[in-house]
């Protein structure tokens, strides 16, 4: 079957990017798969993580450290996608070939303290698709069954069901706070920016402000909702920056936003966030980066009461109910605007993996915050 991976044999990390476009053999069911079920994957999402991954920004050590134990070479990339199922093991319960399904990307084991709690997502045994296990980026994936979610294809089409586990950062990250009537602040309109953007706007919030150093990404934002924006100024080091925080409490009557999301994972966007969100505000984490990062000021994020929140992932299966909820109901218009405005109608936003080239892919992500790979 074709497949994306990241081969460790062909490439060193360090001085390398890309995928490779390889043929692996199809997965099966075996002994010890009574539990599990094969995919066969329409489309796929391609996220941020994705791109960071291309870019070898990211999950480094997870890779290469699940690869080695693993005994393997290569990396079957990609967690976000939809696809119906083929095989379903002997012990599976409530799914049956056919179904129309997605996957939670966080295969969590449901045995250690935090699983116990209800805290899933942040299992201390958790392995990622496409990152410490084989992903989507492929024609069949073998998955666990207890991280399927069926999907109904009357109320949600194919390739927005693609895409729900990324939309579920989102939700989760806007489901920290009671958005009703408040102030909102988007540091970041890429694809969970945006997406961030048309649940915000759902859940009620007052006034939806987006940054970002793209103005490109900010013109979306303002189709999807953003009532106003803010080009900025790549930021350089950690330091926050002083005319975006001035233009942010200008925007909020001298106030500042009631909650402000960190989604680009850059330190000085941090910074801006924790200066400009009002005294007693919320600051939502959920940009990644790996590095060390630095607070400004630590003294002024005690003394505003300030309260931070990081986000990992989605809340494991209520995450994913809000989701749903939200892009099966015609009436918020959620799911017609992901699919016009974030993936332009599939209008070069679909890439067919027989046309696969490390220069079509670049392109794509250039072009796009979000594109889907069909299979």
């Amino acid at each position: 079957m074709k497949a994306l991976v990241f081969d460790a044999l062909k490439n060193n990390w360090e001085d390398s990017s890309g995928f490779d476009l390889v043929d692996v053999p199809k997965p099966g069911l075996s002994k010890g798969d009574e539990k599990k079920v094969i995919i066969k994957v329409s489309y796929a999402g391609v996220c941020g993580t994705d791109k960071g991954i291309w870019k070898r920004m990211v999950f480094k050590e997870q890779i290469l450290g699940s690869l080695k134990e693993e005994r393997k070479t290569k990396r079957i990339i990609g967690h976000e996608f939809f696809g119906e199922i083929l095989e379903v093991g002997s012990m599976v319960r409530g799914l049956k070939p056919g179904d129309p399904v997605s996957c939670e990307s966080h295969v969590v084991c449901g045995k250690c303290y935090q699983c116990k709690l209800g805290e899933k997502q942040v299992c201390t045994n958790e392995k990622i698709l496409g990152i410490s296990m084989d992903g989507g980026f492929a024609e069949y994936v073998k998955v666990p069954s207890h991280i399927v979610w069926k999907t109904d294809l009357k109320k949600i089409r194919p390739e927005i069901a693609a895409i729900q586990e990324p939309f579920g950062n989102a939700v989760h990250a806007a489901t920290k706070v009671d958005l009703k009537g408040k102030t909102v602040a988007i540091f970041g309109i890429g694809s969970i920016g945006q997406f961030l953007t048309t649940v915000a706007k759902g859940l009620g919030a007052s006034q939806i402000i987006g940054l970002d150093v793209n103005k490109k990404a900010l013109d979306t934002g303002k189709r999807l909702g953003l009532d106003q924006s803010i080009l900025l100024k790549q930021g350089k080091g950690y330091k926050q920056q002083p005319d975006v925080v001035n233009k942010l409490r200008e925007l909020t009557a001298g106030v500042g936003p009631d909650v402000c999301f960190e989604m680009s994972g850059h330190n000085s966007a941090v910074n801006n966030a924790i200066y400009s969100v009002r005294r007693g505000g919320h600051v939502v984490l959920f940009g990644l980066k790996n590095d060390n990062f630095i607070f400004e000021d630590f003294n002024r994020m005690v003394m505003k009461g300030l309260t931070l929140h990081a986000v990992a992932g989605r809340q494991i299966w209520h995450t994913w109910e809000t989701t749903r909820g939200l892009l099966e109901d015609p009436k918020n218009g959620v799911q017609k605007d992901v699919w016009n405005i974030v993936l332009k109608n599939g209008k070069g936003t679909i890439l067919d993996i027989d046309s696969f080239s490390k220069k079509t892919f670049e392109k794509m992500m250039h072009e796009n915050s979000k594109f889907l790979i069909k299979f």
